[in-house]
């Protein structure tokens, strides 16, 4: 703790030189708009909720990040675990996996068969059709349902260019850049040398008076990674992706719009090194035994949106989404022994979204009502060492199976006066899970009948913001989560962690979740700073936790589900930056998270660490931009402490987590790029400077050593 209070008492001194917010040429950071936190169009400065946002040409232009998951890496609070290199899944505020809610436009990326703890879904979105990122932290179960626990992120992706009648474009202003240029026609390529990859993109625009159109196509070669100065080359660890994506939008009138999408992700043997013989070990760690685990994941999603604005006296906006939403995954595994299990599922997701915003004397209110409906096909075939094939009556989770989720929902966002504003959200939530194959071996003596279960709750939030002055406030509140148990808790039959074969839990319940936070943020103009800090406390009701039953599935050890997790998670948050003027400023931040949570222990119910916690960590750095943002430079450090606080299930899991915990690292990396003109756009990194050799906390495989990275767009 001693340690921990110099780490903390130095943070804070150095984030009152630092930031909040991540984007180098913006004056204002904390004045990016963000709809997601109370779906109105509001500053960050001013929502209620610790939020960030991240514009294309910070994850893009000025850190040049591989993939969605990347970007999120140095937002505080945030720890991207990799349980592979094509396999990656965000820790907001200890929270992982459908604990978190991913959102595309809008619409859920989650569904029905989310598996517990990291898995690799949020790697699925190419980074390359994505304008902005929205992150709020915490629940926000009251507006988005269930799932919404650590966190929300809403990935909004590029718009394409409409005319007017003048024949002047009306989604772009300003100086030509990535971030807005990559919305027409052009091309990008990104070289990494830590992996040999190769990641380029063409695309192709079409703007016309009330119409525009926007397509493209993106392809990602990885060779095997290198690690830092120990580790070297990680073999069996590349992978191959191709992406396709169109949009168009239809403005027939000034006040309404019409948003019509289709995105395609294809990955192809995608490895799980770690529970292979080519795994390396790390710090301890024991590979596993498989001669292959590879996974092919495909995504499809095909939407229309209608936004109509002021369509009547007190409706401010009007707005309806339908989508298709559909994912598949084949998992091909070959066994020391030769066995051969191919088991995989199609999850095809219906949803319908309706939201509208009014005025009124009570305030804002914004309401609606969502609906989404999973159908799920599962399939499985076993090979012998011979080569006999014996097909499955299912995969890793039920087939035949339905997941309906529906949400109703209001929230009143008035002010006391001229300094406290109020914002209040309630929302009823139903879940229904139905499946008729859900005995995984109609063989042996367990026996899992057809699954027909019903939950429901009501979440609630109640956020203030107090304006000490017009550039201080404090903000913070009480908010409910909720997680309905999804057809992965009731029916799976999946791997888990170090060789655990998961048996269904058809009886489980709804977990239950109310979190405490207040923060505040500050702009400083005498030292033309700005500051923010969060503090939170999570209390964790009945959430659903995987445990041992001591019994032997073959030689796997087995392990099921119950809502015996009570417990909570608290952390904190700080940030700041500094402008130093020419064109210099340094920014940093700070988080901590910490968490207890009841798991059983053999026969006894014990309180122990929250799985895979964040460790304390810093990030920091300077950055400089010219006058007219057409070069700019940063450097960054990043130091994280070691992660000795481990879950009997982390001390377990030998193939990823080190005896003892993971080491802690530092890793410095400089990024810089050039706008030659409003056409060519050039970008350079270097990145772990040292060639330190280290892995994210929990991950399968270890991070790059020293990597240059290279990119080049072009707009046309």
């Amino acid at each position: 703790m001693t340690t921990l209070r110099v780490i903390t008492a130095v943070t804070f001194l150095a984030v009152a030189l630092a930031r909040a917010a991540q984007a180098l040429p913006d004056p204002a950071p904390l004045d990016k708009i963000t709809v997601t936190a109370t779906r109105l169009e509001q500053g960050v400065f001013v929502v209620p909720y610790t939020t960030h946002v991240l514009e294309r040409g910070d994850f893009i232009d000025l850190r040049a990040v591989r993939t969605l998951t990347d970007a999120l890496s140095e937002t505080p609070g945030v720890m991207v675990q990799k349980t592979s290199y094509g396999q990656a899944s965000p820790f907001i505020r200890g929270f992982t996996g459908f604990r978190t809610l991913m959102l595309i436009d809008g619409i859920r990326l989650n569904n029905a068969v989310f598996r517990e703890g990291p898995n690799q879904y949020w790697a699925t979105v190419d980074l390359l059709t994505v304008d902005r990122l929205e992150i709020v932290k915490g629940p926000s179960s009251a507006l988005y349902g269930s799932d919404a626990i650590g966190g929300t992120v809403n990935a909004t992706t590029v718009r394409p260019q409409v005319r007017d009648l003048a024949g002047t474009s009306t989604e772009t202003t300003g100086a030509p850049s990535l971030q807005n240029s990559m919305s027409g026609s052009g091309g990008f390529f990104r070289f990494s040398s830590a992996e040999r990859s190769q990641v380029a993109r063409g695309q192709f625009s079409v703007a016309a008076p009330h119409l525009g159109l926007l397509a493209g196509v993106t392809r990602k070669v990885f060779d095997d990674l290198r690690g830092g100065s120990v580790t070297g080359v990680q073999p069996g660890s590349g992978y191959r992706e191709i992406d396709a994506d169109v949009k168009m939008l239809f403005r027939p009138l000034k006040n309404l719009e019409i948003m019509s999408a289709y995105h395609r992700v294809r990955q192809d043997d995608v490895p799980r090194t770690h529970a292979t013989i080519f795994g390396k070990p790390f710090a301890g760690t024991v590979p596993g035994n498989d001669l292959r685990r590879d996974l092919d994941q495909s995504r499809d999603l095909a939407y229309v949106q209608a936004t109509l604005r002021e369509p009547a006296a007190g409706l401010a906006k009007a707005h309806v989404s339908l989508s298709w939403h559909r994912q598949g995954e084949e998992q091909d595994r070959i066994r020391l022994n030769r066995r051969r299990e191919i088991t995989g599922f199609v999850d095809d997701q219906y949803g319908l979204l309706l939201n509208f915003e009014s005025r009124s004397p009570f305030g804002t209110l914004c309401y609606g009502l969502e609906f989404y409906r999973d159908e799920v096909d599962s399939y499985g075939t076993d090979f012998a060492a011979t080569g006999e094939a014996r097909a499955l009556p299912r995969g890793g989770v039920a087939d035949d199976a339905r997941y309906d989720l529906l949400g109703i929902y209001i929230q009143d966002q008035f002010r006391f006066g001229d300094r406290l504003e109020v914002t209040g959200g309630i929302r009823y939530s139903r879940a229904a899970a139905t499946a008729t194959r859900v005995d995984p071996d109609l063989t042996d003596a367990a026996v899992f009948g057809p699954l027909n279960k019903r939950s429901d709750a009501i979440t609630a939030s109640l956020r203030l913001r107090y304006d000490v002055a017009r550039s201080w406030n404090v903000f913070g509140g009480l908010s409910q989560g909720f997680r309905a148990p999804n057809l992965s808790d009731y029916t799976s039959f999946e791997l888990a962690r170090s060789g655990e074969r998961e048996t269904p839990a058809p009886d489980l319940t709804p977990e239950k979740y109310l979190s405490c936070e207040i923060g505040t943020r500050a702009r400083i103009a005498s030292l033309r700073t700005e500051v923010y800090g969060a503090l939170f406390h999570t209390i964790v009701g009945n959430q659903i936790t995987r445990f041992p039953t001591g019994r032997l599935i073959a030689v796997e050890r087995e392990v099921t589900k119950a809502n015996i997790g009570d417990g909570y998670t608290r952390g904190i948050e700080m940030g700041a930056l500094v402008q130093l003027g020419g064109g210099f400023s340094f920014f940093g931040n700070f988080s901590y998270v910490d968490g207890k949570v009841d798991t059983y222990l053999g026969n006894d119910l014990v309180r122990e660490p929250t799985s895979r916690m964040q460790p304390a960590t810093v990030h920091m750095g300077p950055r400089w931009h010219s006058k007219n943002a057409r070069i700019w430079f940063e450097g960054s450090a990043t130091f994280v402490r070691h992660q000795g606080r481990l879950s009997s299930g982390d001390s377990a899991d030998t193939q990823r987590i080190p005896p003892g915990g993971t080491p802690g690292y530092s890793v410095y990396g400089m990024h810089g790029g050039w706008r030659m003109n409003r056409h060519v756009t050039l970008t350079a990194a270097v990145e772990n400077l040292l060639n330190e050799d280290y892995r994210t906390h929990g991950s399968g495989i270890n991070e790059p050593g020293i990597n240059v990275v290279t990119s080049v767009q072009v707009a046309f």
